[in-house]
């Protein structure tokens, strides 16, 4: 019994591994629905494997590691593989000038950046409230509903057909990922009102989003996100 209570979010975390890990190889096949499935379970694993963890009180390093390792496939190489693929038709060129390797290899900087970050939070003592820079679910909410909103509704063409605004929104994308930024984490210090008006300004905002614009507004709520949380710095701590 006390093996299942000590391993149970371990489970969770391996579940959203190899969740992640499917949306990978189905990213690279083109299969982007089920990409879009993986990423939801691995949304959901990565919430529940920690609030077992909590509720359990089954914490360790152990599952610490683990999380970070299931989290760099799922948030750091498949965000990595999305901008690697939508990068794929413009080959070496860029501007008719050819390059001496193909753009689509700046997309893996995503998962490059995505691994630091997950190393710098490991270490930070002071995320428990608040996170400091895009933290990598959301930062792959983004990349992936921009590219699905693009493939699906044809929306955001003026990003996903010139390489250079690509380019440049990679390496937007990898700064968040690092910067000082304070951002908001659904995570309750107090049930005071006042101590939780950025989270329900995000809340609220977010499903007015997703009522206005459907699946468009997926990756808007995540700069909704990104502005709200620039709008409440001094209150996030």
């Amino acid at each position: 019994m006390n093996f299942i209570k000590n391993n149970l979010a371990n489970a969770f975390t391996l579940a959203n591994l190899f969740s992640g890990s499917i949306g990978v190889i189905s990213m690279i096949t083109e299969n982007y629905h089920i990409t879009a499935l993986c990423i939801i379970v691995s949304l959901i694993l990565d919430f529940f494997d920690g609030f077992i963890a909590r509720a359990l009180k089954s914490n360790s390093n152990l599952g610490a590691q683990l999380d970070s390792l299931a989290d760099m496939v799922s948030f750091g190489l498949l965000p990595g593989i999305v901008m690697y693929k939508a990068l794929e038709p413009f080959g070496p060129e860029i501007f008719g000038m050819d390059l001496p390797f193909d753009l689509k290899y700046f997309g893996l900087f995503i998962a490059l950046f995505s691994c630091l970050r997950l190393a710098i939070f490991n270490l930070d003592e002071e995320q428990t409230y608040y996170f400091k820079g895009l933290n990598t679910p959301s930062n792959t909410i983004l990349i992936f509903g921009l590219y699905y909103a693009f493939l699906e509704k044809g929306s955001f063409q003026f990003l996903f057909e010139n390489p250079l605004l690509m380019i440049l929104s990679i390496v937007l994308s990898s700064w968040l990922l690092v910067s000082p930024i304070k951002m908001i984490a659904m995570k309750f210090k107090s049930m005071k009102l006042a101590d939780n008006y950025p989270k329900l300004a995000l809340l609220i905002g977010a499903i007015l989003i997703l009522i206005i614009f459907g699946m468009v507004g997926i990756p808007l709520v995540i700069l909704y996100y990104m502005a709200i949380s620039l709008i409440f710095q001094k209150q996030l701590k």
